[in-house]
């Protein structure tokens, strides 16, 4: 661990802000800034002109816009992130309005589990059930990053054929880019232009590779683990991790000659379920079987979805969570980006190099490497 003194933002003659952190006994209290920002002020007419249109295609829920808008969230590059950050900022204003206005409150779930349980399809026959009900909904989906090439395949809307071309549905397949926890590092904006656009009700499916793929927990209102049947050993590694985070448990493939497998994995998850510990105080968590090919239980599975929703608005624990989430990720972006500050800074940047050759000849440890680069970005570290 490690702290800094304290930090100060200060504004210059050309209006660009300048982070700088110091201790006001260190020799580097000159030292040259960490990084440079523009405000979003400092947009000219054009790109906010572009946000206004962005903005205002939402409200109409144009998909066109929404999908911009999300690729606008996405992007790294320093424009586009302060125009990103002016639209987020209407969005989120909007969102607020209107659960003031309207007292209605819309519905996030995420869904997990193992490869082969099928949350495409499931998410496809789920989502047709809605929309012939009148909802809209969205589907963000996680695609795993390749660490070799760093390229995606995307797939999601080839599994989900007849979802895709509902205009009632809007599906937003995303790289995970390397992202730990199952969901990419903007895929609470991305919820955030969905809701803005209209879409009541927004499921995120996430990248789906084990016990460790629950951070989607930290964004959504119920988060669903989907699993297969007679899938045997190599799922009880999923109970500490997912299990001990959701809030209802769905058996897939409950059809043909998988029935009774279904109905045994059914009773065995909701055995093990007793052992752990809700992770609501309102809610004991469920597990049902349902089958994706012939839409059984699809109803009835939604009528448990929306007995969860309504009851954590009526106890007011949806309005805490939620708070709470947003405090989680403030601290999720700064863990993001304090990387990348790190690795800019000029008094560490004209070091790396050196040490990490260190490192590799064994010259030194790497815990000896990371304490001087460390203390050359912030010379009054105290590292524990």
């Amino acid at each position: 661990m490690f702290k800094f003194s304290f930090c100060e933002a200060r504004k210059i003659p050309k209006g660009l802000n300048i982070l700088r952190c110091w201790s006001s006994s260190s020799p580097y209290a000159a030292a040259k800034p960490h990084q440079l920002h523009q405000s979003p002020q400092e947009l000219n007419a054009q790109e906010k002109n572009v946000v206004e249109k962005l903005f205002s295609g939402l409200l109409l829920s144009n998909r066109a816009c929404l999908a911009q808008s999300i690729t606008l969230t996405e992007s790294t590059h320093p424009r586009k992130c302060l125009q990103a950050r002016l639209l987020l900022r209407k969005a989120l204003q909007h969102c607020k309005k209107c659960q003031e206005e309207n007292k209605s409150y819309n519905f996030r779930i995420g869904l997990s589990g193992p490869p082969g349980a099928g949350k495409s399809t499931f998410l496809e026959t789920l989502g047709k059930y809605l929309t012939s009900q009148g909802e809209k909904i969205a589907v963000l989906a996680v695609d795993p990053s390749s660490t070799t090439s760093g390229g995606s395949l995307m797939g999601d809307k080839t599994r989900m054929q007849e979802l895709s071309r509902d205009m009632n549905a809007f599906i937003r397949p995303s790289p995970s880019s390397g992202h730990l926890g199952g969901v990419t590092r903007s895929t609470n904006e991305a919820i955030i232009m969905c809701e803005t656009a209209g879409y009541r009700t927004v499921f995120v499916e996430t990248v789906g590779v084990g016990q460790s793929e629950y951070e989607v927990a930290d964004m959504v209102d119920m988060f669903v683990v989907l699993i297969p049947p007679a899938g045997g050993d190599e799922l009880q590694g999923l109970k500490r991790g997912i299990m001990e985070h959701s809030h209802l448990v769905v058996v897939n493939k409950a059809d043909g000659d998988l029935v009774q497998a279904a109905l045994r994995m059914q009773y065995e998850y909701t055995s093990s379920l007793k052992f752990m510990r809700p992770i609501s105080p309102n809610w004991k968590p469920k597990v049902m079987k349902v089958s994706s090919l012939t839409s059984e239980g699809i109803p009835e599975l939604w009528a448990v979805m929306q007995e969860f929703h309504q009851t954590m608005v009526k106890t007011g624990e949806l309005f805490e969570t939620r708070r709470k989430q947003q405090r989680v990720w403030m601290w999720n972006y700064i863990t993001q980006h304090i990387m990348q500050v790190f690795r800019e800074d000029p008094r560490v940047k004209s070091h790396i190099q050196e040490m990490e050759k260190n490192v590799e000849e064994g010259l030194m440890t790497a815990g000896q490497a990371a304490e001087i680069l460390l203390r050359r970005f912030v010379p009054d570290t105290v590292l524990s």
